[in-house]
């Protein structure tokens, strides 16, 4: 009795064992395998993602389609929040994070990044009444920003996270201005430029908060897709590509 006790035992150990190695390669697998590319972004983000009709557009859609017609792959783009990308990314449910997304040391410990593709600009957006003038003027002020994205990363750490609203996303934040709630927002530029020009007495300052570069995440353990994304990203930049699609949707005398 004590010898099939054991080998009860043993053989339940061995099936728990397989079930966990089961496991851990069913979380390794990415949408690649089956002919897709699998890009994640948070289409609240114009112009490199938004939503027109009921398909996400703009810069990065439009780049990642590129990306994935050379790899040979169908891309499928996923709309979800900002903040949930990178860990999506992480667990493979995710090939790929596109979402005007910035190089940060923080990040690049988490994922890894393609070379950049674009070059961004923290604005401050304020009331056309607002007694801030320049970023100086920030210290002891509310500050909206998108959660977890740079501008929040940058605001927390220069003036305090008892300063800082977190918001879902970019438009939540501008909502949040117009009522009172923050006395400016932080975010990137070309959105920034879009919801001022959406909501009358808004305005951006004349002097910018941050610069930074923008990138495709991707799994730490995933290098063969990365080194393909990389050869393809840049041949898309070296034939005028990804330029020809910037000037698209951003106008080179847009200010």
């Amino acid at each position: 009795m004590k010898n099939l006790k054991k080998l009860l035992a043993l053989t339940l150990a061995v099936l728990f064992v397989f079930s966990l190695t089961a496991c851990v390669k069913d979380s390794d697998k990415t949408t690649v395998s089956e002919g897709k590319l699998t890009m994640a972004t948070n289409a609240t983000f114009p112009p490199y993602e938004y939503i027109e009709g009921n398909k996400v557009v703009g810069i990065d859609a439009e780049i990642a389609a590129l990306i994935a017609k050379k790899l040979d792959l169908e891309l499928e783009i996923k709309d979800t929040e900002f903040d949930s990308i990178i860990p999506g990314v992480q667990k493979n449910k995710y090939d790929i994070g596109m979402a005007g997304m910035t190089v940060t040391d923080e990040r690049k410990q988490q994922v890894s990044f393609s070379s950049s593709y674009a070059k961004g600009v923290q604005v401050v957006i304020v009331t056309e009444d607002s007694k801030i003038k320049t970023t100086d003027d920030l210290k002891g002020k509310k500050i909206g920003v998108q959660q977890s994205t740079t501008g929040d990363i940058y605001a927390s750490d220069d003036f305090g996270e008892d300063n800082v609203t977190r918001y879902g996303n970019g438009n939540m934040a501008v909502e949040a201005l117009k009522a009172g709630k923050v006395d400016c927002v932080i975010i990137d530029n070309e959105p920034a430029k879009a919801y001022v020009a959406a909501n009358k007495g808004l305005k951006i300052l004349d002097t910018s908060y941050a610069e930074e570069e923008y990138a495709i995440c991707i799994n730490k353990n995933n290098k063969d897709l990365q080194k393909k994304i990389d050869k393809a990203l840049k041949e898309l930049i070296d034939d005028g590509s990804v330029q020809k699609i910037i000037d698209k949707y951003i106008s080179a005398d847009a200010e």
